[in-house]
């Protein structure tokens, strides 16, 4: 009884390995996910404890989306977890169809320390998908503010709508993750009763910030402030200061102070940089004052009333400038999946799917070529295969026979030679050569027979050498041809970087990859015909060579026998 009991329990356990590491396709519906998958292992950016309610931005592009199978509006996105089931809270910040970029911002229950199975799945292609009542409001409950600056309006707000900019802000649209704020030296100010925190409560504040000069007040609310100065960042709360991290001009940074448990610590891109001993933290209330005194760009400002812990920050940092250690993305189909896991698309299929169509375009011209040069290969080694054979057969009953004129050529219909000594035979006979009582041949006679055969020749090697010409053109146009579809290709991915002003890898890496296939493709067609062409052009010499030894050797044995003395 005991023995069935185990064997149930480990039937019930290996039943329950199954279900979480094998996924069905949510809806058959949609006909199209990408795989999204946060690395916090080693391999990827390491972290060490649990983190629960993060929201992380996840960003498409043609390498990892394919957009022309989406609604043009981005209306049928849905965001599933990691087990294919549960459908997670997300926004979408961004969706460009046009320039096939899109954020979108998911809430994760969960991330797990130490591990490459984070994953959720972003589905679409989905036509009669409507959208979903989505808000930007999907941060955790210590969030007090998080502005985006994705909003229309002249006021910024924040994701819950309700703190907003005390007055109108100029908005860049390409920031760090989507648009961002557009700082010019005059102070951006929020002001809400919301964002505060009394005497020893904890606070923190994280943003990007691109300057453009290395001094100024970055963030300022009462006693607290966040500057630069000589290129150097320091964080100031009443009488304690941590300084720490040189920010360079011109660069995104991604800065966060917290507050708490006694200590005033400074982050820059996730790492610490420095921090101060409080004792008893003064109150962090009144107005928020952005960018005094900064020139440059700042995006995704977020308070929050608790102490956002080095993993936190440094997981949000990661994520939010698109680090590919961290975040991994790769679009799979409802065929490509496999029917109990899913599965990822070979590196192959990733850069056909995303070929522009004029790279399509040369590559099926190439292929064609590879086509004809493939046919133009085999019809050749064939042709000189079966002549060389009779040829060398040809050639043995020559030698041997006694009489020039009682060759016998039957069964040898692919033989340059025997042809040869065809054509040389009805020359001869209308001479009457070999025919009782004949005048021998004179030397004019004898070279109006060589001519003949020389004519014969000469056709010979033009049906020899024809089509060969299809395999230089192969050869010599291939390469450019498909060098002409990576130029083309590599500038329309740049085009739309540059209309899109996102310059992430990602986005580049698959098109101008996929713009390289072109010139393998080229390449492809160019090295077997190369190869081809020099195997078939030095079989044609040989025969040639042949022939035209055979022709002086036959007009000699004529003259010897037949020739006037």
């Amino acid at each position: 009884m005991k023995a069935v009991k185990q064997s149930i329990v480990l039937a019930a356990l290996c039943a329950s390995l199954f279900s979480t590491s094998a996924h069905a396709w949510w809806n058959g519906d949609f006909k199209q996910r990408t795989k999204v998958t946060l690395n916090t292992s080693a391999q990827g950016v390491e972290t060490k404890e649990a983190l629960s309610g993060v929201v992380v931005p996840v960003r498409l592009h043609s390498g990892n989306f394919d957009f022309l199978s989406a609604k043009p509006d981005g209306s049928d996105l849905r965001v599933v977890g990691a087990d294919d089931k549960t459908p997670l809270k997300y926004w979408i910040e961004r969706f460009d169809g046009a320039n096939e970029l899109a954020v979108i911002w998911v809430q994760l229950p969960s991330v797990a320390p130490g591990t490459d199975k984070n994953t959720v799945h972003v589905y679409a292609g989905n036509e009669k998908a409507v959208a979903e009542a989505g808000s930007a409001a999907i941060f955790d409950g210590a969030m007090l503010a998080a502005f985006s600056w994705s909003d229309k309006t002249p006021e910024a707000a924040d994701a819950s709508g309700q703190i907003k900019t005390t007055g109108p802000v100029t908005r860049e649209t390409n920031g760090q993750i989507g648009a961002s704020l557009k700082l010019d030296g005059a102070p951006v100010q929020i002001s809400s009763d919301k964002l505060k925190a009394t005497s020893g409560n904890p606070y923190s504040v994280s943003l990007w910030i691109k300057p453009e000069a290395a001094a100024g007040t970055i963030f300022k609310q009462g006693a607290l402030s966040i500057s630069l100065d000589g290129g150097k960042l320091a964080a100031r709360l009443g009488g304690a200061s941590a300084a720490g991290g040189e920010l360079p001009a011109s660069a995104w940074a991604h800065v966060a102070v917290t507050v708490g448990g006694g200590k005033l610590s400074l982050y820059l891109n996730g790492e610490p940089a420095a921090s101060a001993d409080l004792g008893q933290a003064p109150a962090i209330e009144g107005t928020v004052v952005l960018g005094e005194g900064v020139r440059g760009l700042l995006d995704q400002l977020e308070v929050a009333a608790s102490v956002r812990s080095a993993e936190w920050l440094k997981l949000a940092a990661a994520a939010q400038r698109a680090d590919a250690k961290l975040v991994a993305a790769v679009t799979e189909t409802e065929g490509s999946a496999k029917a109990e896991g899913g599965g990822e698309p070979s590196h192959f299929a990733i850069l056909v799917n995303n070929l522009t169509t004029d790279a399509w375009v040369v590559i099926i011209i190439l292929g064609i070529m590879f086509v004809i040069a493939a046919w133009v290969m085999y019809d050749k080694a064939v042709l000189v295969g079966r002549a060389d054979k009779d040829n060398l057969k040809f050639l043995a009953g020559f030698r041997d026979a006694k009489d020039v004129l009682t060759v016998s050529t039957k069964g040898m219909k692919h033989s340059q030679l025997a042809r040869l000594y065809e054509a040389g035979m009805r020359e001869l006979k209308k001479r009457d050569v070999g025919v009782a009582g004949a005048a021998p041949l004179g030397g004019a006679s004898i070279d109006a027979v060589k001519a003949a055969i020389d004519a014969d020749l000469i056709r010979e090697s033009h049906t020899l050498n024809s089509k060969i010409v299809l395999l230089t053109i192969a050869i010599s146009g291939g390469p450019f041809l498909g060098l002409l579809g990576t130029v083309v290709g590599v500038m329309i991915t740049f085009a739309a970087i540059a209309a899109a002003g996102d310059v992430n890898v990602n986005a580049i890496a698959p098109g101008i990859a996929a713009a390289l296939l072109a010139t393998v493709a080229g390449l492809a067609v160019a090295i077997p015909a190369l190869f081809g062409y020099n195997y078939l052009a030095a079989r044609i010499k040989n025969i040639s060579s042949d022939m035209s030894i055979f022709v002086d050797e036959f007009v000699t044995r004529v003259a010897e026998t037949y020739g006037a003395r």
